[in-house]
């Protein structure tokens, strides 16, 4: 199985829809994927014009793994592949093309092997964005959430980005999951930027709860707000440390900024705008969590990163000073459904315990944990809630 997952391609036009996987890179729905590859999923249809995902991922990024053709998948393998049994769905290669009732027959299998499991209503669905953080958050709420209440907790982290987490919760594919305060406000929102953290807070609760029959629960006490990173060694050799002071060395640098900072109000074009930044290229679009290496690399000068990156104090990196106060505050807070904190009032108790208990040093730490340490998400979320007692 692991030789057949590591080969496979994918097939376009009239073959039959193949996933490529790589069994040794990041986790993406439960297996490690780095390559691109096909997911459909029928409420985040990528051939709709004007879907969710057509509209925030102009990459064709859907659940976390990109599409490289906007047709959905069909047959079996789309039922299988929709119902998240890939290793099942490993098999669609050899039922595509076959007889009609040998790809009846194997849907049944998995209906039947999936009616074992607890309904939906007593399982807690914990999502999370594409990136460290996002996953040991999603990790600490999913391990307090099954401590406190014993309920059976799913995990569907690295969710791409914003726009496909806010529309799986709306869909129910998921309960709840770690949002941004300032993220909310401006990119979900559409709500001009504010620099005070309560109002901003209240903004968004308020909004979602009437909007979207969303809750957002207590913050978790830090704030991870974008942050404009260069090297070390330039920002002592220029004597750089605000984002003013770098307007001046811009028309030499490159930028590297992440797909989601480029679109969203508050990044890339309110940045430029605010502070006169006239670079020397365009920037280059790039995956989040290959930022730091451009940069130390020299592929890049300039990126946007977050405060509460623990890789920025050991790679020797600098952060500048938003000496304008540009970026709202991003409180982390999670979202969850109103109606799963109706059924079962003791999640948001858990949750609400959660509140205040994080500092930004914390979050760093943890951060550093997995990135630079190489370690296990699960197990830095662990350490945490027994270092709190939670």
């Amino acid at each position: 199985m692991r030789k057949h997952l590591d080969s496979c391609t994918f097939a376009a036009k009239k073959k039959p829809f193949w996933l490529k996987f790589d069994v040794r890179s990041p986790r993406r729905f439960g297996v490690r994927s780095s390559e691109p590859g096909v997911y459909w999923n029928p409420s985040l249809d990528v051939s709709r014009p004007g879907s969710a995902v057509a509209r925030s991922q102009r990459s064709r990024t859907c659940w976390g793994v990109r599409t490289a053709n906007p047709e959905p998948l069909r047959g079996v393998r789309g039922f299988l592949l929709a119902t998240r049994h890939w290793p099942l769905a490993t098999f669609g290669r050899f039922a595509s093309g076959a007889p009609r009732w040998v790809e009846i027959l194997l849907a049944i299998v998995v209906l039947a092997l999936t009616s074992c499991g607890p309904p939906r209503a007593e399982r807690i669905v914990v999502g999370s964005k594409n990136f460290t953080e996002q996953a040991v958050l999603g990790e600490i709420m999913a391990q307090h959430i099954a401590a406190r209440t014993g309920l059976t907790v799913e995990r569907r982290f690295y969710l791409a980005g914003t726009y496909i987490c806010q529309q799986a919760i709306l869909a129910g594919r998921i309960d709840v999951y770690p949002e941004y305060t300032g993220t909310a406000l401006t990119a979900i929102l559409k709500l001009p930027a504010s620099g005070d953290a309560a109002k901003v807070y209240d903004q968004v609760r308020t909004a979602y709860a009437e909007r979207y029959a969303l809750t957002v629960t207590p913050p978790l006490g830090f704030n991870n707000t974008f942050a404009l990173v260069i090297r070390g060694d330039d920002a002592r050799n220029d004597q750089v440390s605000t984002i003013s002071q770098a307007a001046a060395y811009a028309p030499r640098w490159r930028p590297g900024f992440g797909y989601e900072f480029m679109e969203r109000p508050d990044g890339y074009q309110g940045l430029v705008k605010t502070y006169g930044l006239k670079f020397g290229d365009e920037p280059r679009i790039m995956d989040l969590g290959l930022l730091y290496k451009a940069l130390i690399s020299h592929q890049v000068d300039i990126v946007a990163g977050n405060s509460t990156d623990g890789l920025i104090s050991a790679l020797g990196l600098a952060v500048l000073e938003d000496d304008r106060h540009y970026f709202p505050p991003y409180q982390a807070v999670p979202i969850l459904r109103a109606d799963t904190a109706r059924r079962h009032p003791e999640v948001l108790k858990a949750l609400d315990e959660l509140a205040g208990r994080m500092s930004d040093e914390d979050m760093r730490r943890m951060n550093y944990a997995v990135d630079g340490q190489h370690r296990d998400a699960r197990d830095v979320a662990a350490e945490f809630l027994k270092l709190h007692g939670l």
